[in-house]
């Protein structure tokens, strides 16, 4: 249930920043506010990643309702690993070598606590 809830935030960021790369560039500014709002709102990746975040967070009220949450909570940086890696792929995200020691730390950081 753990890695449903992170694949399904993972699939909602992903989905977001692709919505948010249809919509372009803007500045919060008061006659922009509506027309950005549209938009934004009727994006389909939007809405369709707030789903994912949405059904992300009713798994993770079941996870929560079967795990210590000290061990849950830290699983999700997972996503972190999972959104730098597909972000690298789908939007030509950097990743440094500073990154990919940053996802190592992480990955060795859920091993030690799944153990």
């Amino acid at each position: 249930m753990i890695l449903g809830c992170v694949l399904l935030g993972t699939a909602g960021q992903l989905l977001l920043k692709e919505g948010m790369n249809r919509v372009g560039d803007f500045s919060f500014s008061a006659h922009e506010i509506m027309p950005i709002a549209f938009k934004v709102l009727s994006s389909p990746f939007v809405l369709i990643g707030t789903l994912c975040y949405a059904l992300s967070l009713i798994v993770w009220l079941l996870v929560l309702s079967r795990a210590e949450v000290s061990y849950a909570y830290p699983l999700l940086s997972i996503g972190y690993v999972i959104t730098a890696i597909m972000g690298y792929y789908l939007f030509g995200d950097a990743l440094t070598p500073l990154r990919i020691f940053g996802i190592a730390l992480i990955i060795l950081g859920v091993i030690f606590i799944t153990r």
